[in-house]
């Protein structure tokens, strides 16, 4: 009878895969020994492993490029690294390296920019791509990069007085994007996405604004839905709207070559998934060429703003079981030593799931658990995993510590969390390593103390 964890997922999954291995009943991620890393730095853990930031890029660069290649395209392919995934220094230095661009959503994103460029890591032919509702600061900080000398930044144009705002405070001619106002999936709460401008408004607002104004040229249209890039009616219907809207203003406009089509490539969120990355982009590259050839307007450069897929699968955490809880007659509770509302704000508030695994004892006897954190909150729980309705880990045994891996965390986690702030019952921020492509660590900030968070809090 096969009864150990590791049959129950040999059972369930292709396994091993690319980056999870199993020897010896203990996980191994990129090759990392995880119980070696438990041993040397404890739990709770949060690392970064930085090499898979830049493996990710260079993956989705080689997509498209390829499918430049074959269908002859004659655009060129820029990636851009969306800062709002995780803002961290180690995230963009990694990313960098990879000789990308830049995305921004706020004012301090700037700041960023500017001491990368005070670090030689970017420099004036970096695309910066400037997002987001803009007002005061975010302005400022735009206009004074390109008065400055960043001739490639480019502001997106979100809403109708932006232009005007910009114009004021930049003293050089400049170039701009506009934004789509994207319509949204039919059981979204909305309709049409707050984000940008109508598609019917588009040819109008560039007439107006625009077209004769020789300070102010376009460069991009930028298109982005929210469900991300997938291979549906829905999306391949509104890349054809947006390709519609490029066409009616290349038409009018010869500067505009450039389509932004945001972000977008999700993530890998279970053993079980399956998606298509180089169909995609095959196939997007083949839709802008056919619509354009029959327009016969010339091929836009595309620009990509990926920021999940660029950082999302480096980053993990570890927790470890401290107690069983048993509730009714049915109900396990594994009380773990971090909270998941406070290190992985995703699965609370959206309800998102990431790939758990334990990090040890796979050749033991599993039982089916709920998982409970540290918080007195009652949403403080994890209760299932993707494709599956239950939480399956290794019997839990008080003389055999049993450790937890919650896996491709590294998007969002911490910002949405409040990094090195207040959190939920005072849960402490766990340690944060960073792993090297040889398995070295390093410790980029130590579980918070009692001393830092009374001061934040005026004591």
């Amino acid at each position: 009878m096969k009864t150990k964890y590791l049959d129950f997922i040999n059972q369930s999954y292709d396994f091993p895969q690319e980056e999870f291995a199993v020897k010896e009943g203990n996980l191994f991620f990129h090759d990392i020994n995880l119980v070696e890393l438990i041993k040397e730095h404890g739990t709770p853990l949060k690392f970064a492993y930085l090499p898979q930031i830049s493996n990710n890029i260079q993956k989705a660069k080689k997509w498209f490029k390829a499918a430049m290649r074959k269908h002859e395209y004659e655009g060129k392919y820029f990636y851009c690294y969306c800062t709002k995934s995780s803002h961290f220094s180690h995230v963009l230095n990694e990313a960098l390296k990879n000789d990308i661009h830049i995305e921004t959503s706020s004012a301090f994103d700037i700041d960023i920019v500017n001491k990368l460029k005070n670090e030689g890591k970017i420099t004036n032919k970096t695309f910066v791509v400037c997002n987001g509702f803009k007002r005061d600061g975010y302005i400022t900080k735009i206009a004074d990069l390109i008065n400055n000398g960043h001739k490639n930044t480019i502001p997106v144009i979100d809403n109708y007085e932006e232009l005007s705002l910009l114009e004021e405070e930049i003293n050089v001619p400049f170039q701009v994007g506009i934004r789509i106002a994207s319509e949204e999936e039919p059981k979204f709460e909305f309709y049409t996405s707050r984000l940008g401008i109508g598609y019917k408004n588009i040819v109008p607002f560039y007439r107006k604004n625009i077209a004769e104004n020789d300070k102010v040229k376009l460069k991009m249209l930028h298109f982005f839905i929210n469900t991300g890039i997938k291979d549906t009616a829905y999306y391949w219907n509104e890349l054809s709207k947006c390709l519609k809207v490029y066409v009616n203003l290349k038409r009018e406009c010869e500067e505009l070559d450039s389509l932004n089509i945001g972000g977008g490539f999700p993530i890998k969120n279970s053993l079980a998934f399956e998606y298509d990355y180089e169909y995609m982009a095959d196939e997007i590259i083949n839709q802008v060429k056919i619509f354009c050839d029959e327009a016969e307007v010339p091929m836009p450069h595309i620009f990509t703003e990926f920021g999940s897929f660029t950082v999302g699968e480096s980053g993990g955490m570890i927790t470890e079981v401290l107690y069983q809880k048993q509730q009714n007659d049915r109900e396990l509770w594994n009380m773990v030593n971090s909270s998941f509302i406070t290190t992985l704000p995703d699965s609370w508030a959206i309800n998102k799931r990431f790939i758990m695994l334990p990090i040890n004892r796979w050749n033991d006897n599993y039982e089916r658990v709920l998982l409970g954190g540290l918080t007195c909150d009652s949403d403080d729980y994890y209760n299932s995993e993707q494709h599956m309705n239950a939480i399956y880990l290794p019997k839990y045994n008080s003389d055999k510590p049993l450790y937890i891996g919650f896996f491709n965390t590294g998007a969002y986690q911490e910002t949405i969390g409040g990094f090195g702030g207040i959190q939920h019952c005072l849960i402490p921020q766990p340690k944060y390593v960073l792993i090297d492509e040889y398995g070295n660590t390093e410790i980029f900030k130590e579980q918070q103390t009692p001393v830092e968070m009374l001061s934040i809090l005026g004591y």
